[in-house]
C-alpha cells in the first residue's frame, strides 16, 4: 500500500500523543488529515473518530490513527463504519499482524497503557506493513455483515 494520507483523531486522553505522531508521519512524507481534538479539555470521542472513518471510506485517506485512554471507545466507534477495520494495538507485533493478517486500515492506540515511544513505533510499523492477502483475504472478506 502506498500511503500518502493518514487521518488522525483522538479524545482528550490521546491529545498528548497526537502531535508527536503527526510530526513523525510528516517526516515520513505523509499528508495528515487532523480531525482533533486540539486540547486536553474533556470531549466526546465519537465527534473526532467518525470523521477519521469517513475520510477512509471516501478514500481521502488510506489509513487512520485513533487514540483514547483505553483505545476501546475509539475502536468501537470506528468499527461501526462498514469499511473500517480498526485494530486495538498495544505492542509492535499486534500492530504488524493487524496489517499483515487482518488488513486493518485504522490503528487504535490506548494512550493510558502504552508509552508515547511505543505508540509511535506501532504507528510506523502499521504504516510500513503490507497486507499479505492469500488465505487472509478470504477471512477479511467474511468480516462485513452486509
Amino acid at each position: 500500500m502506498n500511503v500518502k494520507t493518514i487521518a488522525i483523531g483522538c479524545d482528550h486522553a490521546g491529545y498528548d500523543y497526537k502531535d508527536s505522531i503527526i510530526a513523525m508521519l510528516k517526516e515520513m512524507g505523509i499528508e495528515i488529515l487532523d480531525f482533533g481534538t486540539n486540547s486536553p479539555a474533556s470531549v466526546d470521542y465519537p465527534d473526532f473518530i467518525h470523521p477519521v472513518a469517513e475520510s477512509i471510506e471516501t478514500e481521502k485517506a488510506q489509513l487512520g490513527v485513533i487514540i483514547c485512554g483505553s483505545g476501546n471507545g475509539v475502536a468501537m466507534t470506528a468499527n461501526k463504519h462498514q469499511h473500517i477495520r480498526a485494530a486495538l494495538c498495544w505492542q509492535n507485533d499486534i500492530a504488524t499482524l493487524a496489517r499483515q493478517h487482518n488488513d486493518a486500515n485504522v490503528i487504535s492506540i490506548p494512550a493510558r497503557f502504552v508509552s508515547e515511544s511505543m505508540a509511535k513505533s506501532m504507528v510506523k510499523l502499521f504504516v510500513e506493513t503490507e497486507f499479505e492477502g492469500g488465505r487472509h483475504q478470504r477471512r477479511v472478506d467474511k468480516i462485513a455483515c452486509c
